[in-house]
This record gives structure tokens, C-alpha cells and sequence, in this order.
């Protein structure tokens, strides 16, 4: 899903310029050879942050399905899930995994990272490429409209409707840049510093519709947006078709660890851990119908 701190004229051009890149066909993830498994487990600690901690990063707050009850450490929800299953493979335990918090938006700004990696549905771009490196794809994914229930959007979507209403979005996101290029509405979105803005600019009327990653919106509009009476009053329109977008894990620019963490997604997938994890806490998102941008 997710974001960049630049002057505004900047930022959107970066952000459509990897939004671009997405449907290119060229491979998202990091140059590096995978070693073996088993040369990960024996070299693991000497390329970790913290000597004998893997040392993991993600935002705060963090929401379901990626997360739950906003606790990174207690194995609940996708991402969560999948860091102790990487773990696992790479001989590392579970007391040994350490989270700290990293703000979204600076998560891939260049410089050195004060953890191995971060987790956070954070989107492979060419241009946060040049400055961070990205593991393979853990989780590939469609963007989505998400509109209060008593808005037109709901029934009237064709691409020539989609056009006229008001959007807003995070800055910096995935989905700011799939408005910006692929439905081109003739209002200029509305941006704001974060998610939770873009909520609130949604819930008082000020936009239509946000545009995000799938199963983000779907947990948005069952239960998150809600009137004063705690009311649920969100609903997700339907989700666009794949331009390619895929979530990575974040390191460093070429950090060393980048290989094995590789080695172990390969292992997830191979094994059917991955297609597992991702059919108990995401299911339920092949069920959101297609629209066309």
C-alpha cells in the first residue's frame, strides 16, 4: 500500500514512476543469490542489526489482517505470522525476534536502517529500489476502492464515473499513484500525511473514496470506518485489476541478510507455508469483485 517524504511535486512523480514500473514485467526483488538454509542458520548472527536478535521494524499503529490487536509480537495476523515462520526456517527463535517501530514513511528513505528488516505492506518500486533493497514478493496485490455506503461510487463505477469523484489518499502511497495514473479523475486528489487523515477526510464527507490495497480496505470498511454511534458506514467498492504490485520485505541498501531471508521465503512457498498463512488471514479478499479503472 503505502508511502515517501519529499516536496509534493516530487513525491507524485516518484510514486507514479513505481507504479509504472509495476506492470513492466521486470523482477521486483533483490539482485542477490540465495545461499542455503543451511548457511544462513550458521552466518545468520553476524549479519544481524543486533548481534543474536533479528531485529524486525514496522509501524504503529498496525491493523488486521496484517497485525492483530495492534501487538507485532504475538504471532497473530499475516505479516506477523510470517516473520516467526521465516524465523523458524532461518534457526532463529521466537525469543529472539525483536520489533521496534519505524514510521511508514521512512522506511525506505535512503541511509542506514536501524533493523534487519521491515514489515509493513510496504510496496516493491523501482524507485524506492534505488535507495533500500527489497526481498522477493511475500504477498502480491490489487488496489481497491473504498467509499462510504451512501455515495454514488457504490453503484455508479464505470471508468467514465470514476473519473468525476473526489479522491484522497496517504501520501506517498501505491494508491495515491494508481488514482494519479490509471483512473485520472478530473478533481485532483487530495493528499494527506496519513492513513488515518485520509480516514477522517472520508468518514466528514470531504472525499469520496480512497483508494488502497485490497485487504487493507476490506478490514477498513467490516471494521474500522465507523459514524459517532460506532456504526459500521464504509464498504469496498470492488478491487482493479493486477498492474503487478507486490508487497517485499525492506533492508538496507544491499544489507548482507537480504540472501538468506530470500532462502527462507523460497522454503515458505515450496513447503505450502506461504499459501497457508495467506488462506487464513486473507482469504477472504478473492471475493472482492473486479472494476475497471
Amino acid at each position: 500500500m503505502r508511502n515517501l517524504r519529499l516536496d509534493l511535486a516530487g513525491l507524485l512523480g516518484v510514486a507514479v514512476l513505481g507504479v509504472a514500473s509495476l506492470g513492466s514485467g521486470v523482477a521486483a526483488s533483490a539482485a542477490n543469490a540465495s545461499p542455503s538454509l543451511a548457511s544462513c542458520k550458521t552466518t545468520i548472527s553476524s549479519q544481524e542489526y543486533a548481534k543474536g536478535k533479528l531485529t524486525v521494524a514496522t509501524d504503529n499503529p498496525v491493523y488486521t489482517p496484517w497485525f492483530v490487536d495492534n501487538k507485532p509480537s504475538n504471532g497473530q495476523g499475516y505479516e506477523s505470522a510470517l516473520v516467526y515462520a521465516l524465523a523458524n526456517v532461518l534457526g532463529v527463535s521466537k525469543k529472539n525476534v525483536r520489533w521496534v517501530t519505524e514510521p511508514f514513511d521512512a522506511s525506505y528513505t535512503p541511509g542506514n536502517k536501524k533493523f534487519d528488516f521491515d514489515i509493513n505492506e510496504i510496496s516493491y518500486t523501482a524507485a524506492r529500489a534505488k535507495v533500500v533493497t527489497f526481498s522477493n514478493s511475500y504477498y502480491d496485490v490489487q488496489q481497491s476502492i473504498v467509499a462510504l455506503k451512501t455515495s454514488k461510487i457504490v453503484t455508479n463505477h464505470s471508468p467514465a464515473q470514476l473519473k468525476t469523484y473526489q479522491y484522497g489518499d496517504q501520501i506517498g502511497t501505491t494508491g495515491l499513484a494508481y488514482i494519479n495514473k490509471f483512473i485520472k479523475p478530473s478533481k485532483s486528489t487530495r493528499v494527506y500525511s496519513t492513513l488515518a487523515n485520509a480516514i477522517s477526510a472520508l468518514q466528514n464527507g470531504q472525499i469520496d473514496a480512497l483508494v488502497i490495497d485490497t485487504p487493507t480496505g476490506q478490514y477498513m470498511a467490516s471494521a474500522q470506518i465507523t459514524d459517532k454511534n460506532k456504526k459500521l458506514v464504509a464498504t469496498q467498492v470492488g478491487q482493479f485489476p493486477s498492474v503487478g504490485e507486490h508487497y517485499g520485505l525492506l533492508f538496507q541498501k544491499n544489507a548482507p541478510l537480504v540472501g538468506c531471508v530470500n532462502a527462507a521465503l523460497s522454503a515458505l512457498k515450496a513447503d505450502g507455508t506461504l499459501a497457508k498463512l495467506q488462506s487464513k488471514w486473507l482469504g477472504i479478499y478473492t471475493s472482492v469483485p473486479l472494476i475497471k479503472p
